[in-house]
Parts: structure tokens; C-alpha cells; sequence
């Protein structure tokens, strides 16, 4: 197997984003994780309502293992990146790192190194990943 493709995605905080200090809430970070996993799947031409509705299945978070180094602010402009780590037979799990520009260098806010199962949309049991996605990220 090739090596995987790497995905950016632009994220800027808003104060809907921020506790009271202005700092990004712990949770929210996950959200902009999320938004890079479906723009990059979109990227590729995988549409996650078109996959449930033809191929008969859906991505689900298994599990995610996160370190927050460095706080992200209201305003700041993030960016998300992302790396296939493993594709197998019914998941695929990655890391996804979200770094801010300061002074001309990037640095690592925050870490994680996300699961995502397969599931089949009708009763969610595991299902194996079609060929459509397993040839997107080989592309």
C-alpha cells in the first residue's frame, strides 16, 4: 500500500468556540477535528450522505486519544491536519494535530490519534470499508 495522503483544513475560532477567558473550550477542539475528517472524505470525492444512502454505511468515532499542548484563542486562525495512519478491513485510524502560525512557525496546539469504525446504516453493526474509500486514499 502507497504511503497515505496528508489533509489541511483551515479552522478560525470564533467566541461561540471560547470560554469565558477567550481560551477554546476542550470540547470544541473535537468539533474542528470532525469538520477536517468531513472536508477531507468530501475532498475525495466521499460525500458521507451518499455513502450511507449507497453504499449502505457510515463513519463512527471508536475511539480518540487527545493531548493538549498549547491553548488556541478567539480569532486565532488554525489549521487541521490530518494522516491516514491505517486503513483496515472495517476502520481506519489516524492522527490529526491543529497548529497556529506564530512568528513564522507552526506550532502544535493539540495532538490526537483518532479510530474511525465502519458501521452499517441500518443497524450499526461493523461493516466492511467499500472499495470507493479504500481507492480514495490510495489514490
Amino acid at each position: 500500500m502507497s504511503e497515505f495522503p496528508v489533509f489541511t483544513w483551515p479552522v478560525r475560532v470564533y467566541w461561540e468556540d471560547t470560554d469565558a477567558g477567550g481560551v477554546v473550550y476542550y470540547a470544541n477542539y473535537l468539533k474542528f477535528l470532525e469538520r477536517a475528517r468531513t472536508e477531507w472524505l468530501s475532498a475525495l470525492g466521499l460525500e458521507q450522505d451518499r455513502l450511507a444512502q449507497e453504499e449502505g454505511v457510515v463513519f463512527v468515532v471508536r475511539r480518540v486519544e487527545v493531548d493538549y499542548l498549547r491553548p488556541a484563542r478567539f480569532n486565532d486562525r488554525l489549521t487541521v491536519v490530518s494522516r491516514l495512519s491505517a486503513l483496515n478491513r472495517a476502520s481506519l485510524e489516524m492522527t490529526q494535530q491543529i497548529l497556529r502560525e506564530a512568528a513564522g512557525e507552526k506550532v502544535v496546539l493539540l495532538e490526537a490519534a483518532v479510530k474511525v469504525a465502519c458501521v452499517a446504516h441500518a443497524d450499526f453493526r461493523p461493516a466492511k470499508i467499500p472499495a470507493i474509500v479504500t481507492q480514495a486514499f490510495n489514490r
